[in-house]
């Protein structure tokens, strides 16, 4: 009869934790959380970026995380490779910084890392697909697939991206932003 009780007790309690869980207007945003949203919507507004393709960028490179570097030396939040960060910060015409604080101070991190976003953006004309791709594979690179019709440009040949980690950033990073916008109404 204790057995049973017990059951009936972690039954109820079960179907209350669901019924909390599902009822609540935005719990899915419990899996998918933005962390430095302060700082990604001043820089996002600053450099006319839509905040969700910065939040979906810094999740797949590195899910919020500080002070990370790549196995090929791309550093911080947004992942950006020394050279890149070098040119960016000379172009951009922002204050000097490290590489070890590019690395280490989110705020900094992501500043450039979006002024960068803009930069492809004016380049590939508002193209978010191959922004994307161009912030992975370099524009470069995206440019020469787009010139010699390897790939069209379009998140619908995603396929077609001829780089495999590049086809698969792009897609991971739109399934962030898919999710991000889903979720979350307004920056």
């Amino acid at each position: 009869m204790k057995w049973l009780r017990k059951k009936r007790v972690l039954l109820l309690l079960f179907i209350g934790f669901t019924a909390v869980l599902f009822l609540s207007t935005n719990w899915m945003s419990w899996f998918y959380p933005i962390h430095y949203r302060d700082e990604i919507s001043k820089h996002s507004e600053t450099y006319e970026i839509d905040p969700f393709l910065v939040a979906a960028i810094i999740r797949v490179e590195t899910n919020f995380k500080t002070g990370q570097e790549s196995k090929k030396g791309a550093i911080g939040l947004m992942q950006l490779m020394p050279d890149t960060a070098k040119w960016a910060l000379e172009k951009a015409k922002l204050p000097d910084v490290s590489m070890e604080r590019l690395k280490h101070d989110p705020a900094v991190n992501i500043e450039l890392g979006t002024w960068y976003l803009s930069s492809l953006s004016r380049q590939f004309e508002g193209n978010r697909t191959a922004v994307i791709a161009a912030y992975n594979a370099g524009p470069g690179k995206v440019r020469s697939w787009l010139t010699e019709g390897t790939w069209d440009g379009t998140e619908a040949a995603v396929k077609d991206i001829p780089f495999g980690e590049t086809r698969h950033y792009v897609q991971r990073v739109i399934y962030y932003y898919d999710q991000y916008s889903e979720l979350y109404n307004e920056f």
